[in-house]
C-alpha cells in the first residue's frame, strides 16, 4: 500500500484550511466576493484559481461571468453546483485495497495541470495525497462510464467506506475541501472522538438532501 504524502502546507492544503475557516460561525457580513469586493449571501458559488489551487468565494455575477468553458481565461473555473448520489456505483473491496487508499474516505479528481487522476484522503494533518493505483483506477473507470462525466479540477469523485458505509458521489470540489476541514480542525486523539464522527455523519446527511440519485440532476 502506497504511503501518503501530508500536504497541510501545500496549496491544497491552504485551500482546505480556507474550507475550514469558512463555516457556519462565520459571520455573515463578513462574506464578500473575492472578485469583486460585493457581499455574497451565506450560500454562493466559488471560483477554483487553477494556477494557486485556490477557492474563492464569488458573487451571483461573477460566478455568470465565468460560467462557461472559455470564460476564465484558463485561470479561473467556476465550481458547479451538482451533487449526484451514485447508488448503483460498482467498487468491490478488492478493486478499493488496489487502489492503495490508506483510509475508508477519499475524493478523486482529474488535474488539468499534472495531466492525470490525484486521489486524497483527509487526514487530522489535512488534505493527504495517494499515490493511486492507476491499473485499479482504469478499472473503476471501465466499471463505472458515469466518471467520465466529471469537470476536469472542479468536480470529484467523493467515496465514503468507513464504519460499514458503501457510498459514492460526484461532487464540487468544494465539497471535499470542507470534510477535510471538518475533520482537520475537529479531530481528537487517535480516533477522532464522537463529536467529529458526530459532525462526519451531518456531513453525510447534509450532502444527501443535496443531491440526486444517478441518472437524475
Amino acid at each position: 500500500m502506497a504511503a501518503g504524502t501530508a500536504l497541510s502546507g501545500s496549496r491544497l492544503g491552504r485551500l482546505a484550511r480556507g474550507a475550514a475557516r469558512a463555516e457556519p460561525q462565520r459571520r455573515v457580513e463578513d462574506e464578500q466576493c473575492e472578485l469583486c469586493g460585493a457581499p455574497v449571501p451565506p450560500r454562493h458559488r466559488h471560483v477554483l484559481d487553477l494556477e494557486q489551487r485556490n477557492l474563492l468565494c464569488a458573487c451571483r455575477a461573477c460566478s455568470l461571468l465565468f460560467d462557461g468553458d472559455a470564460a476564465g481565461g484558463g485561470h479561473y473555473k467556476l465550481v458547479p453546483d451538482r451533487r449526484v448520489a451514485l447508488d448503483d456505483f460498482r467498487l468491490d473491496q478488492v478493486t478499493w485495497e488496489r487502489l492503495s487508499i490508506p483510509v475508508d474516505m477519499a475524493f478523486f479528481f482529474r488535474s488539468s495541470s499534472e495531466g492525470r487522476v490525484m486521489a486524497y484522503y483527509p487526514s487530522p494533518a489535512g488534505p493527504t495525497e495517494s499515490l493511486l493505483g492507476l491499473e485499479a483506477w482504469r478499472d473503476v473507470e471501465a466499471a463505472n462510464p458515469v466518471l467520465a462525466e466529471m469537470d476536469d479540477d472542479v468536480e470529484a469523485l467523493l467515496v465514503n467506506r468507513a464504519k460499514g458505509a458503501r457510498r459514492q458521489w460526484i461532487v464540487p470540489i468544494e465539497d471535499c475541501y470542507a470534510l477535510v476541514g471538518l475533520i482537520r480542525t475537529r479531530w481528537r486523539g487517535l480516533t477522532g472522538g464522537d463529536e467529529v464522527w458526530e459532525e462526519i455523519d451531518g456531513f453525510f446527511r447534509e450532502l444527501d438532501a443535496k443531491c440526486a440519485p444517478s441518472g437524475r440532476e
